[in-house]
This record gives C-alpha cells, structure tokens and sequence, in this order.
C-alpha cells in the first residue's frame, strides 16, 4: 500500500493511502486527522472542516495543487509538508537552498562503483564520490580485515578484558568499568552526548564526501567496526540518506568527535536526515523509506564510528582540489592580462627559471611561454608593441612564475598529506587483529591536515592578491593605456570600477581568514584532551579562502577579456583567444552599464567547472611535446608537471 510521510509543525506522520486517486486535499485532512489524534488539545486547531493549510513537497518546497490526484503528483514515500494557515515554516524543517546540492535536482542514481580498501583513495576520488558520481563497495580483502578486527573486539568483551572504550568509559572516565550488560547503552549514549555541533548543515555533497571517508578508514579493518554495520553504513551512503551534521563544533581532537556522532546518530535512527527523496525529515522516516534500517551498536563501535579527522580531511580535500583547479586556471588568466597591458614575454625565458629551479616556478614560466606570443602561437597585440621602449613590467606581470608557483609547490606539499590522511587509521584505540591486541595512541590528533590546510589557505590567498593588483591595472587609465575602469562614456557609465571593489575586499576578508587555526589549542575534556589541533576551523576557512580566490580571478578574467575589446581588431595567440570566446559565450562584452553580479556568477562557474583550464590545455600539452627544442640537457632536479604522487615526468628547458 503507498504511504506517505507527512510534516505537521513538530512531528512526523505515515499517512497509508489505499487509494491513489484520492486528491492532495484528502491526504493533508487525513494527516491533519492523524495529528489531532495525538495531540490533548487537537494541536489547537478547533474545526478540521474550517482549517485552510497547503501543501508542499519537503524536497524543493514546490506546492501542490489540492485538487490534484495524488499519483498524479506523488510517488510512494514521497515526504510532504503541511503549513496550516497562521503557522510559520516550523523551525525543524530545512530546506535546501536553491543550487547548494548538485544532488538536490534530477538527481540520479550512479551505476558506477569505487571499491573501498582503506589504502588507495584519492582526494579527487573523495570529490568524485561527493558529486554523487559513484556509489561505494568493499574490497574482498577490506571485508577480510574487519571480520578479524571485529573477532577480536567480541573475544575481548567475553573474556571480561578491561580495554579503553570497549569495556570503559571515555576521557576523563577512563578507569571507569562499564557492565557488559550495558556496553551497547554506553556507545549510544556516546554518540547521543557528542551530538552537540552547531551551525548550518554541510551540504549534501560534503556530507557524502564526509561518510564516504569514514566508510574507506573503517574498511582499513583496525577499528573494531561489525562488518554488518560498516555494509548498514554503504547502504546509506548509495542511498543517499545524509545525516544532519553541523559544521561547528569541532577542536580536531580527539578527532573529529562532534560532527561524525552526528553523523553516526542519523545511522542510527535519531536526529534528522536528508536525502533526494525527502529533502530534510527524521532519520528514521528516511531509513524507512529507503528500505533500510538503523544500526544497532555493538560493543566500540560507537566510539568506531566518531573518532578521526574525517570532517577537517574531507573538507580539506575539496579545498585542495579547488585550489589547484583555480591555480592552472590563474596562470591562463594572468596570461590574458598581459597579452592586455602590452607586457613582454622576456621575464619567462627558461634560462632565468634554469637558475632558480623550484618546480612550481618552472611549471608556471613554461606555461606563461606556451600561452603568449612565440612562432607556435604569434599574436598581433605583441606584435603592435614589439618596438616599445618599455625595459620590464610590474612585479604583478613579471614575478607571477615566483609568485604563483610557490602556490602550486605548497598545494602539492597539502595533496600529499590529505592523501595519506584520507587512507590513514585515526581511531583510537587501534586494534591489531594479528597481534591479538589494542593499542592506545594518538592518531586521532588533527595537527597534520590542520597545519596543511593553514598553509593552503595562505598559499592560494597570494593568487588573489597579485590578481586584484593586476585587475587595478586594467582598470587604470594611466596604467593601462586603456578607457578608465574598461567602459566607453565614462561617468556616463562606471564599467569596472566597483567589480575592482569587490576583488579588493575579498582580498582584505582572505588577510583575515589566513590567520592560521592550528596555532591555537584550548584544553578540553578536564584536560585530558590538553592539545587540540583546530583543523576544523582550518579546512573550513581554507575552502572560504579558495571560494574567494576563484570570485577574485573570475573578476579578472572578464576585465582582461573587456581590455581586449579595445585592441580589436587585433588579435592575441590562439589559446588566449579560445579562453576569449569561452567567456563571450556566457558573458556579452560591455557597451554600457548593467547588471554585473551575474557575470561574475557565470565567469566563477566556467572557473569552477575548469573550462578555462580544459580550453587551453591542449595547446599547452602541445606546446610542451613538440616545441621544446632537444639541444639541452636537463638537470636531475628537473620539475615535474604531475603531483608527486603521479609517475614523474621529466620536461627539458627550452
């Protein structure tokens, strides 16, 4: 029989319905019967026939017409919510905000799988299984590895071992022995107790990337989990059933403890979830409806379940996937507003970065030289100025290989550590089913992702800085040689000026967030937890950081493309120009003043999506295969152009 469940103010109703023909109309009475049933006063509502209310769905908040049929309008175990007139939105019920989950429209369910084994997934995996891109499953050998874990959890409880967190209780009660006959109550209360996050939910996708983690570090198989709990937990995360985990909370150790109980409690029935179906209700309405059911705790696994760095490393990985994104694309960008300004291509000469061998600096110049003017690309721009007394431009346009590459060299030092971190054993204690034992450490500790992001964040702000420097350039008549703030009819029309304004205040906001977290603690826990890492903060502001950096370039972009306008009818090198005609297929030039903030929109998104970087790329993988003359050796320290991580690949300099 379908059934629906219902949203009436505080509560959540089952409304069966034998027939579907009945109209949206019999289902809000019918619930609204249901609710004055459970209710001494009737919920207040005086007359049933007399109440006016509508109806929405939970799940994009569209209303329905209460003359429709149901099956015309409604799918079995569709979530609904009912505001009965006089009512405002009940304070349990959150919406989604329009384009904050890639997973909230036409979602669909992906068919393709990554196998977890808790030692080779990637930042770019996590990201991937974010976006809803792939659902979960366990290596044979993972499955392997956290049955014996498991063995000898149960072996420990029988024989009445006392062992931290299985048979005690946490922090500060240590040394206190817990029954047997109430070992399950303990990890419950655990997870309800730590449930004590504040602030605004993560979004889906980060949620998604937030269980995903956990799921790959459990299947390492040293945390004790039941190997039918970790599958209760896979099952969620293809469903999409995403517990309610605020973004607050966290002092990165012992781990991650306020936002994964939160994230354990909707597994376990309690608190809210989310999910495409029903947007925001009860975790056990939407395990219901999923066909699936809470977890029943076992004997350390709560305590499984929420200690690790899980929330500061997915964040973080997110963040350093962004950061490179928008570091290739900055280096394009840059380029443009060169080719702009009439700048000289004589600071990216190989010999000059030769003798001062840093790889992201290397990486960069070459770049800068496969974009620019040279007899692989010829641009007409460079051409017009060839013959100009100018010696050597701005620090803004010269140093950006020494600027810019100490960026990409510190976001492939974060890669790395996010990487080993997403695939490390953070819990505590560890158990070692092969020796026969538990072992109480501190690998729950946040201080290495923390201390990583901090450096992230400082490193990626600095590309915003020198980008707002050389948006103040365009914009400057007496610097550029171009109309004042790029718009014909100045004071008639103000073009660019205040998008200037927004990039300089976006750089200010990002001196303040690069204020690293990690170098604080504050004693937690009656100082049993005497040091903490405050990577929470860290990845959070670091991804705040990155938002800001991509807004700064996106505004750069459009200005180097709008300088262009006044250099027509000559052209710049062809992959400047394709980068050119992305950005005039999504924003016109500007004639006369309008409407910008959508054009910054559009720009941050080509930048998001890394258009930019997908347009130039061929001809910069060309121009580093066929160009780059054979005649001289390399250096052994040669740089690479791939994450350490990755096979090394060896470039010659020019």
């Amino acid at each position: 029989m379908p059934r629906f469940t219902v949203h009436i103010r505080d509560e959540w109703l089952a409304v069966p319905c034998r027939d579907t023909t009945n109209t949206i109309r019999w289902l809000g009475h019918e619930a609204l019967k249901r609710y004055m049933k459970n209710k001494p006063d009737d919920g207040g509502i005086k007359a049933l026939k007399d109440t006016r209310f509508v109806v929405r769905r939970c799940q994009g908040l569209g209303l329905l017409d209460a003359d429709d049929t149901i099956e015309d309008v409604l799918e079995d175990n569709d979530f609904v919510e009912i505001a009965i007139d006089g009512d405002t939105m009940s304070p349990d019920f959150i919406p989604c905000e329009p384009g904050v989950s890639n997973l909230t429209a036409a979602y669909r369910e992906s068919a393709e799988y990554i196998s977890l084994d808790g030692n080779s997934l990637t930042s770019t995996d996590l990201v991937n299984l974010g976006k809803g891109l792939y659902k979960i499953k366990l290596t044979l050998e993972a499955e392997r590895k956290v049955v014996q874990s498991r063995e000898l959890l149960d072996t420990i409880v029988k024989e009445n071992k006392v062992v931290y967190g299985i048979t005690t209780g946490f922090g500060k009660f240590a040394r206190t022995v817990i029954p047997v006959s109430k070992l399950k109550e303990l990890q419950e209360n655990l997870v309800r107790s730590h449930s004590a996050g504040v602030g605004n939910p993560l979004s889906p996708e980060r949620t998604r990337m937030l269980l995903a983690l956990r799921i790959n570090v459990l299947a390492k198989g040293h945390s004790g989990i039941s190997l039918e709990t970790l599958h209760a937990m896979i099952q969620a995360f293809n469903a999409s059933c995403l517990s309610f985990v605020p973004e607050k909370g966290t002092v990165g150790a012992s781990g991650d403890l306020a936002p994964l109980s939160h994230l354990a409690l909707g597994l376990m029935g309690e608190g809210r979830m989310w999910s495409p179906k029903s947007g925001w209700a009860d975790a056990k309405y939407v395990l219901e409806a999923h066909g699936l059911k809470p977890i029943s705790l076992r004997p350390k696994e709560g305590l499984a379940l929420i200690n690790g760095t899980q929330m500061i490393t997915s964040l973080g990985a997110e963040a350093v996937e962004r950061a490179q994104a928008i570091a290739r694309q900055a280096d394009i960008i840059a380029a443009l507003t060169l080719e702009v300004l009439k700048g000289t291509t004589k600071a990216f000469d190989s010999d000059i970065h030769a003798l001062r061998p840093h790889p992201g600096q290397i990486e960069v110049a070459l770049r800068f030289r496969s974009l620019l003017d040279s007899d692989h690309h010829p641009s007409q721009i460079a051409e017009s100025h060839r013959f100009c007394d100018r010696v050597q431009d701005a620090y803004t346009m010269r140093c950006c290989p020494q600027v810019h590459g100490v960026t990409n060299d510190t976001i492939n030092f974060v890669q790395n550590i996010i990487n080993t971190e997403i695939n490390s054993a953070t819990d505590n204690p560890m158990v070692f089913a092969e020796r026969g034992e538990t072992i109480s450490g501190g690998n729950f500790h946040g201080e290495y992702p923390a201390k990583a992001l901090d450096f992230l964040a400082i490193a990626v702000h600095e590309l915003a800085s020198i980008s707002e420097r050389r948006t103040e350039r365009l914009c400057n008549p007496s610097l550029s040689e171009l109309p004042a703030f790029l718009v014909n009819e100045g004071g008639l029309n103000s073009g660019f000026m205040i998008a200037h304004c927004t990039a300089a205040a976006l750089v200010s906001e990002n001196k303040v967030l690069c204020h690293p977290s990690s170098v604080d603690s504050l004693s937690t826990s009656a100082a049993t937890e005497d040091h903490v890492s405050m990577g929470g903060w860290a990845a959070r502001k670091a991804l705040r950081v990155v938002e800001h950096v991509e807004q700064v370039l996106a505004i750069e972009l459009l200005a180097a493309c709008q300088g262009i306008e006044f250099l027509r009818p000559l052209r710049t090198t062809t992959p400047l120009e394709k980068v050119y005609e992305l950005v005039r297929s999504v924003v016109k030039p500007w004639i006369k003043d309008r409407f910008m903030s959508p054009d910054i929109e559009a720009v941050h998104r080509l930048l998001l999506d890394q258009k930019v970087w997908n347009v130039a790329k061929p001809y910069i993988d060309k121009y580093q295969t066929e160009y780059i003359p054979e005649s001289r050796p390399v250096s052994p320290t040669a740089f690479s152009l791939e994450p350490p991580a990755s096979p090394r690949k060896r470039v010659r300099l020019e």
